[in-house]
């Protein structure tokens, strides 16, 4: 029997309520001042509905290539990742990093059909409201709801215990003070403030993977090369091997365990990216012209995230756990603290001391913020114009949906705290939330697909996929886990395998029911009520050369502006969206055959355990890619839009010169 030790915090708990709390509301404070220098120096102010919620349509490739990686990297994708990479060995991570990038670069095709079909859509489920009526809209509002649930779940439970783990800070503190800061700057900034903390979150995680990759591999002294790590991982297969892998190396693709966790994490990835109204935003937020393009660069970037975070600390800290700096030695991680995504912030004390742990806590604190802040603005669209508008006042303005939007994020930022700590009651971790994700949503995902797909797509058909498929996921769920694992338990319940029975028959059934039923008598649905949803306000309909400051006019030259709308009558506009849907389906196509088939899949049938050579190679692949992600996730948003903060920062030299002016 494996004996267990205390996870040995490295740092006080000031620390902790110091991240949480300082670095918390100062990044809320410099997202209420760009936030003010938006409304006052530029063309677009979220006191608009249309700014607020779905930031004019006008955001560039660049900033949604960064908001995808930002908004997708949660705590799990860091925490789990490590922890994949420390059960499974290379094959943990890599099978994270394609269980999650296929199905953005995969949306890629859905976002040209959303621009293309239902361009003034707020949210997936308004679509879904127009062209199936009440039942159906409810249906899947209930689906949006429990994706919301599950994610804000994933950030906080994940988020708290790397904190606590490191600092330890109270658990219950965590789960109420993490969500309060990231509120205050959504209420005043909407849909593009978030954007904005997106992109400066990912620049702090980027460097913080940076730093992290060249220590393991460079200048730690626990480890410090390739070499060395390969070595350590050697000898970890000889004390520890893993079952189902090829010698039991942790340097092998043939891993029985890491492929069923490839299985699970696919299907929780589409349950994730599909079910999620943080997508379906970016999606309507995008300027039309680029939004294939985004979605492209952010499946792509965001998978060396997954792939060299994960490899680097879930392998490190495997290779340390001998080592007498581990925290918990001279014993490995218990299952508990596996589970609960310990493996990284046990490598980060062991690499790097208590700088480590400070980074990796900030990276957590950076992850949970950017994928909060998304959930907050999808909770808020979903109750101001699914609840709201559709059964409360119909004849709600742009102010009124601002208004309970502002309502909507608050309570939902108190809800939050209080759903962790039902969660930490009921002793589930993130691993079980990761897990269950595709469980409960897989049978969602083929259905919203076809909405905005499939013009023979029947409401008939799509309640019968979704409710049926549902039905029968949480059939095979219950039957898996007890004929596999001999009993139902909470912890059987989440374990891999019986995520895959579930996930994998909800999410085929679904489809089939859907398909089948609809051919029966299928429809001939033309679009043109989803076409026809309109717009509340828009502040790209405002006068762009009245000047907010002095009542001048404004130079044309000072901003890029071009048009924000896609007129969806526009043939050509259709032709081009059609066109780039069809390069995003070879692009998508592509990338699922590179990273799910002809990489893993030929190295796992032939049992191949890496020599130190091509280890090495592998290490310098994942290197370069997540430089590349940082480039175009970093550099390309600020190569897109120097006119505008040109502009901006312009206009506000003017506005400083002419009041040093009145006051001489």
């Amino acid at each position: 029997m494996s004996q267990i030790a205390d996870f040995k915090p490295i740092l006080d708990q000031s620390v902790g309520y110091g991240v949480v709390i300082g670095v918390g509301f100062f990044f809320a404070l410099v997202m209420l001042c760009l936030t003010a220098v938006q409304s006052n120096f530029s063309r677009f102010t979220p006191s608009s509905s249309e700014e607020f919620t779905s930031a004019s349509r006008s955001v560039k490739p660049g900033l949604v290539c960064c908001g995808i990686v930002s908004a997708w990297t949660w705590s799990a994708t860091l925490l789990q990742s490590s922890t994949a990479a420390y059960t499974f060995g290379v094959s943990g991570p890599w099978w994270y990093g394609a269980g999650g990038s296929i199905q953005v670069a995969m949306f890629g095709m859905v976002a040209a059909k959303v621009k293309m079909n239902a361009n003034g859509a707020h949210t997936f489920l308004e679509i879904v409201k127009v062209r199936f009526g009440t039942t159906a809209h409810i249906v899947f509002t209930i689906y949006a709801f429990i994706c919301v649930l599950v994610v804000c779940g994933s950030l906080l439970v994940g988020g708290a215990a790397t904190v606590n783990a490191l600092t330890g800070m109270n658990l219950l503190a965590a789960y109420f003070l993490l969500p309060i800061g990231i509120a205050v700057y959504v209420v005043f900034g909407g849909l593009r403030a978030t954007f904005i903390c997106d992109w400066t979150h990912t620049i702090i995680l980027f460097a913080i993977i940076y730093t992290f990759v060249f220590r393991a591999y460079g200048t730690s002294s626990e480890i410090g090369s390739v070499a060395r790590m390969y070595e350590l991982l050697t000898q970890a297969a000889i004390d520890v091997p893993v079952p189902g892998n090829a010698n039991g190396s942790y340097m092998t693709m043939k891993s029985n365990q890491g492929l069923v966790f490839g299985a699970s994490a696919l299907l929780s990835g589409f349950a994730g990216v599909f079910c999620d109204q943080g997508y379906w935003q970016r999606a309507i937020a995008s300027d039309p012209r680029g939004t294939t393009k985004a979605y492209m660069l952010g499946g792509l970037s965001w998978f060396a995230v997954p792939w060299a975070f994960g490899s680097c600390l879930g392998l490190s800290a495997r290779a340390l756990q001998s080592n007498p700096l581990f925290p918990t030695y001279p014993f490995p991680l218990s299952p508990e603290q596996t589970s609960a995504g310990l493996a990284a912030p046990a490598a980060a004390a062991v690499l790097m001391g208590k700088g480590g742990a400070v980074a990796l806590l900030l990276v957590v604190f950076m992850a949970v913020t950017s994928a909060a802040s998304a959930e907050l603005i999808a909770v808020s669209s979903i109750v101001s114009y699914d609840i709201y508008r559709t059964y409360w006042n119909p004849q709600a303005t742009g102010a009124e949906i601002v208004r309970v939007s502002h309502y909507a994020i608050c309570a939902w930022a108190i809800w939050m705290g209080c759903w962790a700590t039902i969660l930490h009651t009921a002793n589930i971790d993130l691993g079980w939330l990761y897990y269950v994700q595709g469980i409960v949503l897989s049978p969602a995902v083929i259905p919203i697909i076809l909405t905005v797909w499939w013009s023979k797509l029947t409401r008939t058909g799509l309640l019968y996929g979704s409710i049926i498929g549902a039905i029968l996921g949480m059939l095979a769920w219950m039957i898996g886990c007890w004929k596999i694992n001999g009993a139902i338990t909470i912890a059987n319940l989440a374990l891999p395998i019986s995520a895959v029975c579930s996930g994998l028959t909800g999410f085929m059934f679904s489809g089939i029911i859907t398909v089948f039923v609809s051919l029966l008598k299928p429809d001939n649905y033309d679009f043109e009520g989803t076409r026809a949803i309109a717009m509340l306000d828009s502040s790209a309909n405002n006068d762009p050369d009245s000047d907010v400051v002095s009542g001048e006019k404004r130079e044309k030259s000072d901003f890029e502006v071009g048009p924000t709308d896609v007129t969806q009558a526009d043939p050509l506009c259709r032709e081009t969206l059609q066109r780039v849907f069809r390069r995003a389906a070879w692009y998508s196509s592509a990338m699922s055959a590179i990273v799910i088939l002809i990489v893993p899949l030929s190295m796992f049938f032939s049992h191949y355990v890496f020599s130190e050579r091509f280890y090495t190679f592998w290490v310098a692949c994942s290197i370069v890619w997540v430089f590349m992600s940082g480039t175009f996730s970093v550099i390309l948003p600020l190569l897109e839009s120097w006119r505008e903060m040109a502009a901006i920062l312009k206009r506000l030299g003017r506005l400083v010169t002419a009041k040093l002016y009145i006051k001489s």
